[in-house]
């Protein structure tokens, strides 16, 4: 099975962002390089794209305490290096496709806990909506990038 004959995994993406639109990031535990990442994971089987945005939230941040407010139009993909495909999510999939949902977070930091029953960050921070190309490894920068252009309406200083 060749890389053009595997699907991509429907999943969500989380922007998060607290009163002072910065936006939440963190860093993977199984990562060998400098990356970090907004939120995301999978969509169960029946679940809407909202639900699971809010749930992927709770699982790997500890809080699902925001409010949509705004989604992206369209589906953004991106694809795995070759030398992950084969190997990351049991080999099915190409890489993902993502509905991207900006959450305003009605909490304060002390709601964040990485420290989940599931761990996937080491680390976490608020960053400038300008930094996210340079801190994300380098396979999502062009998703990210669709992202930030999907949701450069909400902030004030672009």
């Amino acid at each position: 099975m060749t890389r053009s004959d595997l699907p991509y995994r429907p999943c969500v993406g989380i922007m998060l962002l607290n009163a002072d639109d910065q936006v939440f990031v963190a860093r993977r535990i199984d990562q060998q390089v400098e990356a970090w990442q907004m939120p995301q994971g999978g969509i169960d089987a029946g679940e809407d794209p909202e639900t699971a945005a809010f749930r992927e939230m709770k699982e790997e941040i500890g809080t699902d305490n925001a409010e949509v407010i705004a989604v992206t139009e369209d589906w953004i993909n991106y694809d795995l290096p070759d030398n992950l495909v084969g190997k990351v999510w049991k080999g099915r999939y190409r890489g993902q496709t993502q509905k991207w949902f900006a959450l305003r977070f009605n909490g304060d930091d002390s709601e964040i806990d990485i420290e989940t029953e599931h761990p996937e960050f080491n680390a976490w921070r608020w960053a400038s909506f300008a930094d996210l190309p340079d801190l994300v490894i380098p396979f999502k920068r062009e998703s990210y990038q669709q992202v930030m252009a999907a949701f450069a309406h909400l902030f004030h200083d672009r």
